[in-house]
């Protein structure tokens, strides 16, 4: 990926605007997360969020208050760690009559990173990002911000459709598509007031959703490859990508480090989300992963842990010998398993783990889920460790 205009095309249609501070923060490359089928996936409209937005919220927090929930709401929405110190500025008025503002900074110790955030006045919407005042062309102003914030060359061809009413309350919905040449279209869902006064260049998120229980809602536990008992008290659910270095990592570690400090206490569940447009063999490799599992659901775990092994040795050329190799040495039948990699007989499977995790809000791998909460990237040892028992006292 170039450090030109792909870098930060990757950064708007791949993270939320904070996440992917917040991912660069943690020393972590906030990637394009175009799925195995390049399908387009909105910022934050599911249908538990559409109806969250609609729930009643009681008495009005103050502005502390207020302020200590959105920083709940960011640390749980992006699986930030208690290493990470996230602060809110004191709220003001933004330029839009219905949207009070704050500074979100976050500190992981090494740099201090300030984004933008403005919630609702009824206290129900937190937007991240920039708003922007809208011209008599909202789309043309949208188009023209888009280019200028992210540095967009000439050459990437920026398009918008007309706008809609969205599943957010007095927010109206865009769907943009940018393009490169020779790189496949990607898009993203923006928004902008219903009184069209105001642009939203960044992401609309519910505040009073419960992310863990929709987490929990969302992610298919059953016929599912997994390590350990199915009615264990915790559940890590794992969302990974076979060509992503911290993923080889954190399997490892996953496997050899929390399934022996917690026998038969945890269960992990694995799900896949290859990362196609930035990773050249990791949809092959998904859909093979996926095949062992049809055929073998016992060789899964050992399959996935000789694809990481080897995964510096894995390229575009060799990857599909490289599949069979791995699943004649775990005694799958050689021909069956060429069939179904050949067929792509497992690419449904492949492709609804990856919309499964883009509706929950996986935006990178690894991307944990400990019981519903989220845990991003390859955590800090101790504080994994910490949020795994936290979910067992919470069930005792």
């Amino acid at each position: 990926m170039t450090k030109t205009g792909s870098k930060n095309l990757a950064i708007f249609m791949g993270v939320a605007l904070l996440g992917g501070a917040l991912l660069a923060g943690q020393g972590q490359k906030p990637p394009s997360t175009a799925g195995p089928a390049k399908k387009a996936v909105g910022a934050a409209t599911t249908p538990a969020a559409a109806s969250a937005s609609r729930a009643p919220v009681g008495p009005a927090l103050s502005d502390a208050a207020l302020r200590e929930k959105v920083i709940r709401y960011v640390r749980e929405r992006f699986g930030m760690p208690e290493s990470v110190a996230i602060t809110a500025a004191p709220f003001k008025p933004s330029i839009h009559p219905n949207f009070d503002e704050t500074t979100l900074t976050t500190d992981n110790g090494k740099n201090k990173t300030p984004n933008s955030a403005f919630v609702s006045k009824d206290q129900r919407m937190l937007v991240l990002g920039k708003l922007v005042p809208a011209g008599s062309d909202p789309k043309a102003d949208l188009i023209a911000s888009l280019r200028q914030q992210f540095n967009l060359p000439p050459s990437t061809n920026v398009a918008a459709s007309d706008f809609r009413p969205s599943s957010h309350p007095s927010m109206l919905a865009i769907t943009v598509t940018v393009s490169e040449a020779n790189k496949p279209a990607e898009t993203q869902e923006l928004f902008m007031t219903s009184d069209r006064r105001v642009l939203v260049v960044g992401a609309v998120f519910s505040l009073v959703e419960d992310r863990r229980k929709v987490a929990l809602q969302n992610i298919k536990m059953v016929d599912q490859p997994r390590l350990g008992p199915a009615k264990a008290p915790v559940t890590i659910v794992e969302y990974s990508d076979l060509q992503c270095p911290t993923c080889a990592r954190m399997h490892d570690f996953l496997e050899n480090d929390v399934m022996k400090k917690y026998a038969g206490k945890v269960q992990v569940i694995f799900k896949e989300f290859p990362l196609a447009q930035i990773h050249d063999w990791t949809l092959t490799g998904s859909i093979a992963n996926q095949c062992v599992y049809q055929i073998n659901p016992n060789a899964y775990v050992p399959f996935r842990s000789l694809i990481y092994k080897n995964q510096l040795g894995t390229n575009a050329a060799n990857v599909r010998d490289l599949m069979l190799t791995y699943g004649e040495q775990l005694g799958i039948d050689r021909l069956r398993l060429a069939g179904c990699i050949d067929s792509k007989a497992s690419l449904p499977r492949v492709e609804a783990s990856f919309l499964e995790g883009k509706t929950i809000g996986v935006q990178s791998t690894p991307t944990c889920f400990i019981n519903g909460k989220m845990v991003l990237g390859m955590p800090n040892i101790d504080e994994f460790h910490k949020d795994v028992d936290d979910a067992l006292k919470a069930r005792r």
